[in-house]
């Protein structure tokens, strides 16, 4: 059966991480290259076996084999194709599959390259990378066998990796379906996305690790993993973006993020590789922050391990969560584990990982990129009490007290606006020595124009003063990055005599992380409007009407006109559409179809909502019940989101300007390191 080879698959793939581990320290112990080359190849054999494991899975799903209880669990007849094969990461067991296919692609891709000048890491590579692998394997073949196939015994139907005495195998005519939820062009790709960003984060931290056993202390590990953190760091990014939409259009509550468990436990990873992103360079320029450098990676690839624990466990409530799971000790341990290790092994290496140079002044580069990674990682504390905060309440008081969203909103809203502000500041500063004088003078010049946003805005409706605060911030970061950047192109436009066009160009093709990652600031300022648009003045109403009658909210009057339910039995949905007429100020604009969708296959509705999208706001509008022809009447709730859609324009712009940072060129670590003996003046070229 095709069922019990892909099991059989996983179980020999758990058996070579293990012994690509094992191997691969005996190779280092006994400095031999033989054993060495043996660990690698038998890491490299992981992922064909696994992407045959994984055709087998997708073959089951695309050819409704139910008496394979995951197919069952996350298929139905109805679904097209292409759904059923994105439920492969849909449900648990498949998820973790498609977790450990891309972690073997990825360290094949490691241990296929040039390891030359780098043969001391190569087994410690080896180690950390099979033995994440070899962990999420046997989740699959101890707990969570997506396999496992249906049978009846005396106790009833369940579940079974091997057929019990007595069972008699059991095919279903039809499957459960996948969660309408996870249905939405925006979740099939938010986990492959966040995977991605997890898995990519192992193998800076495998390089980190490698580094503290063999002693090499220098910026060499950095070095080779930049572009693997940069890519990892994108990914993550892009993931947390299409997950925001997704609540944005699915969950029907108006908002795009709602600092749900498992929305924070991906966010904690990217606060501490967006630390290390930043930091990582001040070794690179000034050989400064090693220790730091080497807890960042450390706590990032742990909080990838705690965020796939929240998401697998059941621990805490979520809408994105899996159910229940007796995997959850597992995570646990392991994560005790991995940190435990890689604390000793920096603690042994502390004093080797000394600075070359010192800081020499608070307004230096330097510091900034410190203070403004001292302020990630407040986030992180605050993100990391609120997810852990009802687990301690359970165990001290045996209850569960959550914390909601005005716990996370009021506690860092101040440590974003800092770092708003120190974003702003920091391109006008200098590597190594700089002064409040010479930084005062560079900055008059680029905050003259952000003033008038705020102003601009306070004319214009916009009273808050936390709002027009941080109008001036995003005014102030996109000011100060315009600056910096056109004074650089004119002096290298008075240094090479060429058009300041070309000068531009160039100027950024050839300083594509320093360029890049202003453009990520920019994108970064533009969802920041959307974000203080909708946290600050978003407004809304609910109410039940019947034909004709109307809801009021703001300047919009939405008036009911119509209602009508039909079944679309290829699809295996019914569809409840109403159509409303909208008007502003009293002016007909037009029409919109909020509506429901029911699934016969899981028994589960879908709230669709009606947009109106502008520059200026969204007019959002769900049909949340409604009652037979007879009675007529229905009820709404509306939300007005100002400004909302320059996150979404934001969001475009950031995987535009990612994707030019992290674009392949000459490889970085091979380029000569500058001396550090001297200072980068403002605007110079990274």
């Amino acid at each position: 059966m095709l069922a019990d080879l892909g099991f059989a698959i996983i179980v020999i793939t758990f058996v070579l991480a293990l012994y690509s581990a094992i191997i691969a320290i005996l190779g280092e112990r006994k400095k031999s290259p033989i054993l060495v080359e043996s660990a690698r190849r038998a890491q490299l054999l992981t992922f064909p076996l696994l992407t045959l494991a994984a055709a087998i899975l997708i073959y089951q799903l695309i050819n409704n084999k139910f008496d394979v209880s995951f197919v069952y669990e996350v298929t139905s007849r109805s679904m097209p194709t292409y759904l059923k094969i994105t439920a492969w990461w849909g449900g648990q067991a498949g998820s973790l599959l498609f977790w450990s296919w891309l972690l073997s692609a990825f360290t094949s891709i490691v241990t296929l390259r040039n390891w030359d000048r780098d043969r001391e890491f190569l087994p410690w590579v080896i180690v950390v990378s099979s033995v994440t692998l070899a962990f999420f394997l046997s989740l699959n073949v101890f707990f969570e066998n997506p396999f496992a196939r249906f049978y009846q015994t005396i106790d009833g139907v369940s579940a079974y990796t091997f057929k019990p005495a007595g069972g008699v195998p059991i095919i279903p005519d039809e499957g459960q379906g996948l969660n309408p939820l996870l249905r939405h062009p925006g979740m099939i790709i938010h986990p492959p996305l966040l995977y991605l960003g997890y898995v990519s984060f192992v193998i800076p931290f495998a390089f980190a690790i490698a580094a503290l056993v063999t002693g090499r202390t220098d910026d060499r590990w950095a070095r080779i993993t930049r572009r693997w953190t940069l890519w990892a760091w994108m990914f993550l990014s892009l993931g947390l973006v299409l997950g925001a939409r997704w609540a944005y259009d699915v969950l029907g509550w108006g908002g795009y993020w709602g600092w749900d468990p498992v929305e924070i436990a991906a966010f904690m990873p990217w606060l501490t590789g967006t630390a290390f992103l930043h930091s990582v360079m001040i070794q690179e320029k000034r050989g400064m922050l090693k220790h730091w450098n080497m807890i960042l990676i450390m706590l990032t690839y742990a909080l990838v391990i705690f965020g796939t624990f929240l998401t697998r466990s059941g621990v805490l409530s979520s809408v994105h969560a899996f159910a229940q799971s007796a995997i959850g000790p597992m995570f646990f341990g392991f994560i005790g584990m991995t940190f435990i290790v890689s604390i000793a092994l920096l603690i042994w290496r502390w004093p080797e990982l000394k600075s070359e140079t010192e800081m020499k002044s608070m307004f230096s580069r330097d510091a900034f990129f410190l203070f403004n990674n001292l302020l990630f990682l407040s986030v992180l504390v605050v993100s990391f009490w609120g997810v852990i905060f009802p687990l301690v309440s359970e165990l001290f008081t045996g209850q569960k007290i959550t914390v909601g969203p005005p716990f996370y909103e009021r506690a860092n809203a101040p440590i974003f606006g800092t770092m708003m502000a120190l974003m702003g500041i920091a391109p006008l500063t200098a590597w190594g020595k700089s002064t409040a004088l010479t930084l005062g003078r560079a900055l008059w010049k680029p905050t003259i124009p952000a003033l008038f946003i705020p102003v601009w805005a306070y004319l214009s409706g916009y009273t808050n003063w936390v709002a027009l605060i941080g109008f001036f911030l995003v005014a102030f970061v996109i000011s100060v990055t315009l600056y910096d950047t056109i004074r650089s192109a004119h002096a290298r436009q008075r240094a090479h005599k060429e058009k300041f066009t070309t000068s531009l160009l160039r100027l950024a093709s050839r300083n594509r992380r320093r360029y890049g990652g202003y453009l990520i600031h920019i994108s970064m300022m533009l969802m920041a409007i959307g974000i203080l648009g909708i946290e600050l003045f978003q407004t809304e109403t609910q109410g039940t009407i019947s034909k004709g009658q109307s809801l009021q909210l703001g300047r919009y009057t939405i008036n009911y006109n119509d209602v009508a339910s039909w079944d679309v039995p290829e699809k295996g949905v019914n569809h409840t559409r109403a159509v409303v007429d909208i008007y502003k100020d009293n002016k007909y604009i037009g029409q919109l179809y909020p509506r429901i969708d029911y699934y016969f296959d899981s028994n589960q509705t879908m709230t669709i909502p009606a947009l109106r999208s502008t520059l200026q706001d969204d007019l959002y509008i769900l049909l949340v019940d409604w009652e037979p022809v007879s009675a007529s009447g229905a009820t709404f709730k509306i939300f007005h989101n100002p400004l909302v859609n320059w996150l979404w324009i934001g969001s475009l712009a950031l995987i535009a300007s990612m994707l030019f940072t992290a674009w392949p060129d000459k490889d970085p670590s091979l380029r000569p390191v500058r001396a550090r003996k001297h200072a980068v003046q403002p605007g110079a070229a990274d």
